[in-house]
């Protein structure tokens, strides 16, 4: 299994934009069929070194991480809205033991 997780930091880190991220990455669930297990959460304590909003999703294995970084839904609503309102991002995909 692989964990793969980003976060993110809005330009506008407002709570209604947090949560409107939140659910638009939450849309995946039932739209990206090699999603096992998705998470998303916002930062309520924003500090300087704070991001705004977390992603975490479970897939099987690498050619499935693959396939979600091209899959249609994923690219037309998910990356697209996310290009949009983010300033910054990091992520890290890691083997589930």
């Amino acid at each position: 299994m692989i964990k793969h997780i980003v976060c993110f930091r809005l330009k506008d880190n407002s709570e209604a934009e947090c949560l409107k991220t939140k659910e638009i990455l939450l849309s995946m669930k039932g739209n990206v069929p090699m999603l096992r297990g998705i998470e998303v959460g916002t930062d309520f304590l924003h500090s300087e070194r704070s991001y705004d909003v977390v992603l975490q999703v479970v897939l099987d294995n690498a050619e499935d991480l693959d396939a979600y970084q091209n899959d249609p839904y994923h690219c037309s609503v998910v990356k697209t809205h996310m290009h949009s309102v983010s300033e910054s991002s990091i992520a890290i995909d890691y083997v589930i033991e």
